[in-house]
């Protein structure tokens, strides 16, 4: 095996743990209540609101900043595990959850008034999401598809034996 493909074998794994990071870094924003986590829920909730639906990104809304940052959780939690090459399967399922995650984020950032720089930082947390997302679809539709059926198989089998 050549240099090149023994680095190229590293790669998913590389890629799980760098999601697993971003996710769990945003943890500490997202857990403490943190003023600018206040301010992207805030102002996410006000645009529900003029929608018809107030509090739905509020604190004990459908899509609070603690259940997303619980789904990121699971999902770090997923991608690490999965790092065992026992465990496989489960990396696919937390790349499936961050894919779920950062679609929503990115979809946010790009179709309401929060923008791609909300904090001001230069749209950190928009291209941090963005890699996650693009990390996560590599990951299911290339790395780990193997691994992502064989999860599915698992999990059907759990509600539909055969």
């Amino acid at each position: 095996m050549s240099l090149p493909q023994k680095i190229w074998k590293y790669v998913p794994d590389a890629m799980a743990v760098f999601m697993a990071v971003i996710f769990l870094d945003s943890l500490r924003y997202k857990f403490t209540d943190h003023p600018k986590t206040q301010e992207i829920f805030g102002r996410l909730d006000g645009w529900a609101g003029s929608l018809g639906l107030p509090g739905l990104f509020d604190h004990t809304g459908l899509f609070s900043q603690y259940v997303i940052g619980s789904i990121e959780l699971l999902a770090s939690a997923l991608l690490i595990v999965g790092l065992h090459p026992r465990f496989k399967p489960l990396q696919a399922g937390g790349a499936l959850a961050g894919l779920l995650v950062m679609t929503g984020a990115v979809s946010f950032h790009l179709s309401t008034p929060l923008g791609i720089d909300p904090n001001g930082d230069g749209a950190g947390l928009f291209i941090a999401a963005c890699v996650n997302l693009g990390f996560a679809l590599m990951l299911l539709a290339g790395f780990r598809r193997a691994a992502l059926i064989e999860l599915t198989r698992r999990v059907t089998g759990v509600f539909w034996p055969s």
